[in-house]
């Protein structure tokens, strides 16, 4: 198993392998050919960026049994799934900040991320860990007063892409069986959510494949898997962090 992170070290970025709180830099592409230069750092002399930067991020919606059932909704014939937008992209131990023009609920939501590795087109399921790079933690923010405000129009783009509404990282888990892993949330410490990925209707591999049919996945592309059960508002204040065993703790300060 290895955890790739992106870092920021006396103005230069740089990116390498997390080890207990050691960080082996690498020089080349991520995504790509990558060396290891010998040098080493603590955790604690850098800043943390996004472990990589998605050229999209597209979140799925009604993936889990348990929140099907509970919600009155049945398996969709195929992923359902939004864009959310570049700006909205913050790193782990950046704050997550309310928008200015909303006085509404903000929920978050802890999904798993599959992160594309590879150019991939219309593939099978089999074919997917080809193209798969690793796994990450996200928090899918959420002003969902905004979601259904307007009847005429689902307002999934905007109510998902607020400025620090993508939280994802701190790393991003290569080797690891997602299909074994759980996903928990905890605000303040306790604990909100605790899913198994198993309960998924569509798993990581398929959801891979079911996207590449509708478009072009390209290197550092992030999938969020969607959520289940316990999702609440954040109060200003609190720490919400997505903790997925195997994978990393995303830590996020919202105000």
């Amino acid at each position: 198993m290895q955890h790739w992170l992106r870092f920021v070290q006396e103005g230069k970025i740089g990116f390498g392998q997390l080890a207990q709180d050691t960080v082996h830099v690498y020089v080349g592409e991520l995504f790509g050919d990558k060396q290891p230069t010998g040098e080493s750092l603590a955790l604690s002399q850098v800043e943390l960026l996004t472990p990589c930067v998605p050229g999209k991020l597209l979140g799925l919606w009604n993936n889990f049994h348990q929140r099907a059932e509970k919600e009155g909704l049945t398996r969709p014939a195929h992923p359902l799934y939004f864009a959310k937008t570049d700006n909205c992209y913050l790193a782990s131990e950046q704050t997550i900040r309310a928008p200015e023009t909303y006085r509404g609920p903000i929920i978050f939501e802890g999904e798993l991320g599959v992160v594309i590795g590879k150019t991939c087109k219309a593939i099978s399921p089999a074919q997917a860990d080809e193209y798969i790079f690793g796994y990450t933690c996200v928090n899918d923010v959420t002003a969902v007063g905004i979601l259904n405000s307007d009847a005429s129009f689902a307002q999934w783009g905007r109510a998902k892409s607020f400025d620090t509404f993508g939280p994802f990282g701190p790393v991003i888990a290569s080797g690891i069986e997602p299909d074994d892993l759980v996903v928990r949330s905890l605000v303040n410490g306790v604990e909100k959510q605790n899913f198994p990925v198993s309960d998924m209707f569509y798993q990581p591999r398929e959801i891979v494949s079911l996207l590449s049919q509708d478009m072009t996945l390209h290197p550092g592309d992030l999938i969020a898997c969607a959520t289940s059960v316990g999702a609440e508002r954040m109060r200003k204040g609190c720490v919400v962090e997505i903790a997925i065993d195997g994978v990393g703790v995303l830590r996020n300060r919202f105000e």
